[in-house]
Parts: C-alpha cells; sequence; structure tokens
C-alpha cells in the first residue's frame, strides 16, 4: 500500500472577516488574523471570548457566518489530517492500547499495517512512554494520556496543530513537563501551533506572538521576547493584561 506523507514544514493560517454566531449571540465578529508558518501562536482571553470557537473554525469543525479561513491560501470547507485538533480532555478511545490511540492518526494518511506500528512505537518512545504501548487509557495519568494525544496529533505529521488548554488540568509540576515537552517535539518536527489558553505565564513560555481575543474581536498581537525561558517579562504581561 503506497503511504501519503505529509510535508513537515509549518501551515500558513489566515482568517479573513470571519464572523461567527450561536443563536442571537455573535461569537466572533469581523476578525482578522494571520499565523505564520512554523510559530507557535499563542491565544487568550477571558471565558466566552471565542477562543475555543476560533480554533473550531481553523480545525474546519464550524463554518464561519462571514468571511473565509484559508491555510496556505485554500478556503478551509472541513476537517483535514493537515490541521489536527488537541482537546483538553484526552479525547483517547479507552479500548484501545497507547500503540493502538497512535495508530489512528496514521490511518487517516492510509500507512500500511507495518509503517503504522513501527511508527506509533516511535511516537510511544518520543513523548516519554517507553514500555506503556500495551496500557489502557485507564491505567495512564492524566500527564501521561496527554503524552499520548500529543503524539496522536502529531503521528500523522499534521501542519497546524490546535490546541484547546491540553495542560489546564494537570497539575503544575505535570503542566511544567507537558510545556517542555511540547516545546522539545516542536522543535524536532516543526509545524504551525495555535494555542489556547487562560494562563498568561503559560503563553509567555511557549508562544512567539500572543493574540489577544474580546468580546470576539482581536485586540492586539504581541510578540514575546526569546528564547523561551521564565525570565521576567512583567511588561510584556502588562500589555497582555490592558488588553483583556
Amino acid at each position: 500500500m503506497t503511504t501519503t506523507t505529509a510535508p513537515t514544514t509549518g501551515m500558513r493560517l489566515s482568517l479573513d472577516g470571519i464572523r461567527i454566531a450561536y443563536g442571537g449571540k455573535t461569537v466572533l465578529e469581523n476578525l482578522e488574523l494571520a499565523v505564520t508558518p512554523g510559530e507557535i501562536l499563542v491565544v487568550v482571553g477571558k471565558s466566552g471570548c471565542g477562543k475555543s470557537t476560533l480554533l473550531r473554525a481553523i480545525a474546519g469543525l464550524r463554518k464561519p457566518d462571514r468571511g473565509v479561513i484559508r491555510a496556505d491560501g485554500t478556503p478551509v470547507t472541513g476537517p483535514s489530517a493537515d490541521r489536527a485538533l488537541v482537546f483538553q480532555d484526552d479525547a483517547l478511545l479507552p479500548w484501545r492500547t497507547v500503540r493502538q490511540n497512535i495508530e489512528l492518526a496514521l490511518q487517516l494518511r492510509k500507512a500500511s499495517r507495518a509503517e503504522r506500528k513501527a511508527s506509533a512505537q516511535h511516537w510511544v518512545d518520543e513523548v516519554g512512554l517507553t514500555g506503556y504501548g500495551d496500557y489502557l487509557p485507564r491505567d495512564l495519568s492524566g500527564g501521561m494520556r496527554q503524552r499520548v494525544q500529543l503524539a496522536r496529533s502529531l503521528a500523522g505529521s499534521p501542519r497546524a496543530v490546535l490546541m484547546d488548554e491540553p495542560f489546564g488540568a494537570l497539575d503544575t509540576q505535570t503542566r511544567a513537563s507537558m510545556q517542555r515537552l511540547l516545546i522539545d517535539t516542536w522543535r524536532a518536527h516543526p509545524t504551525t501551533i495555535v494555542f489556547v489558553t487562560h494562563d498568561l505565564d503559560e503563553a509567555l513560555l511557549l508562544g512567539d506572538r500572543i493574540a489577544v481575543l474580546g468580546n470576539g474581536a482581536l485586540h492586539g498581537l504581541i510578540d514575546v521576547p526569546q528564547p523561551r525561558t521564565p525570565v521576567d517579562r512583567r511588561s510584556v504581561q502588562a500589555e497582555i493584561l490592558e488588553k483583556l
């Protein structure tokens, strides 16, 4: 069987004049946003400002009422294996082992059984779960399940990964470990990441840029000082708070 392998470069994403409403409530209004290939764009904002709706629209799960979302210049009309969505809830299939859950992304790429098995094992090792490939999700900690979800999301070589507060339910130590793992994995396997969080410290650690969302509109785009270390970034944090 011939395997379709996706490019490993990041995807360019653009949102032009996006409006999305649920019932009589407007969630996003006239939103303009461009995501650079290979960057980590972090989206912050208060609860209900449209962060999750934005990710679902980019993923192709919610069609805008007005405007166009483009992936590398092509209008988004539905889900694609090139745009992986990661939720706070790990969303693993409970009856499938760690390795079998990871293989799901490879099935979408039409990989052969042998290729799926080899690649899944590679990703098990890549995210630090060597020896846990045959475990069921119920036998793993929350942090380990998120590692599986990260591996499953990246195994299919997506060109954009859309992450909706994936570490929000984790304890502080596990969360820090997952943040480091995400950065290390992103450096080894370049892709575009759009990461939603309400945690400003997390936004400053992970992001190349931070998009501040409020009342359905973009209130600002902020460049984050590099390198990614927990240095004093109070001035940037103050700028974010002013825009929230």
